[in-house]
């Protein structure tokens, strides 16, 4: 017997009644935390932010440097003391960047769009009882988690509709993802019935239901949806290295590719410009013109992803 079920047992006999214990609010197995455990916290986070940033500044304080300072620190530079944009105006004169910037972000706004409304049709369809091949549909799109289609018959299926070398070989391959399909399906299916019955009795459709029920209540997980299939077409690049022939087409991921890894070379004179920055700080330019557009989209849709694909996630 424990020492406080013995002093419980003794008050009683003595008619005494035993003292409470104080309580600070918490149930017992979520005891506060000690000082040295909430210390290693938030000396692991700091260390892993710095982790992450490093690259990240050290990338724009390279592309921000001069030359001398480049060679002066072996050819990397985390705070340039005398920044520049010589790097930037040089990349952007050519018009090579410039064009791929316009044709990733074409491909990402149209791909965006169409995946998000293909994907809202599916699972809308599949997620309502009665709908006409709802199963062999739901089956089907399942399917595609074990069996993927290889490189070879998708390039002969791309090359049979003469999708080649257009920009239609960048998106309707991927135009479609599983796992966004399901999570938008079980978000879906969380909805109240009420609210589509309410819906039906004062005589709205399946489309004015979609349009004026579904949709406004499914922001949340549309957004994160959307921002998967937007940061996928933006990042593209095997598509277009495998399918694309006109260098002219090329999105921003390519010509990145062809300046940092192929060490692609930039012509003075064709730019119009008398001296040219170091190799490396117009990689870097490159890198984070590339970047950039997700890193400023990223931060005003995180606050839609823990609800977004948890409610999605999750039915109950």
């Amino acid at each position: 017997m424990s020492q406080s079920v013995a002093t419980r047992l003794r008050a009683a006999r003595s008619g005494a009644t035993p003292r409470p214990r104080k309580s600070n609010g918490r149930p017992p197995w979520m005891e506060r935390p000690h000082w040295y455990g909430q210390g290693a916290k938030g000396l692991a986070l700091i260390v892993l932010t710095v982790i992450v940033l490093y690259p990240f500044v050290l990338a724009i304080g390279t592309s921000l440097a001069g030359r001398e300072e480049l060679n002066a620190n072996g050819g990397y530079v985390l705070i340039p003391h005398h920044p520049t944009l010589e790097a930037y105006r040089v990349i952007l004169s050519g018009g090579v960047v410039t064009r791929a910037a316009v044709v990733s972000i074409f491909i990402t706004l149209i791909g965006t769009a169409l995946s998000l409304a293909c994907t809202v049709m599916i699972a809308y369809g599949t997620s309502r009882p009665g709908t006409v091949l709802a199963k062999p549909i739901l089956l089907l799109v399942l399917g595609t988690f074990l069996f993927a289609p290889g490189i070879i018959p998708t390039y002969l299926a791309v090359q049979q509709f003469h999708m080649l070398d257009t920009y239609a070989s960048l998106i309707l391959p991927v135009l479609l993802n599983a796992f966004n399909i399901v999570v938008v399906r079980s978000f879906f299916q969380s909805i109240p019935e009420e609210l589509y019955d309410a819906a039906r009795i004062d005589g709205a459709g399946e489309v004015t239901v979609l349009f004026r029920i579904v949709l406004p209540l499914s922001k949340a997980v549309l957004a994160v949806v959307g921002l998967f299939y937007a940061v996928g077409y933006w990042n593209s690049f095997f598509n277009a290295v495998l399918y694309l022939n006109d260098s002219s087409k090329f999105p921003i991921q390519v010509i990145l590719r062809s300046y940092v890894l192929n060490g692609q070379s930039i012509n003075a004179s064709a730019m119009g410009v008398h001296s040219i920055p170091p190799a490396t700080s117009l990689q870097m330019a490159v890198l984070i013109i590339a970047i950039v557009p997700i890193f400023c989209v990223y931060p005003f849709l995180q606050k839609f992803f823990v609800k977004g694909v948890l409610t999605g996630a999750i039915k109950g």
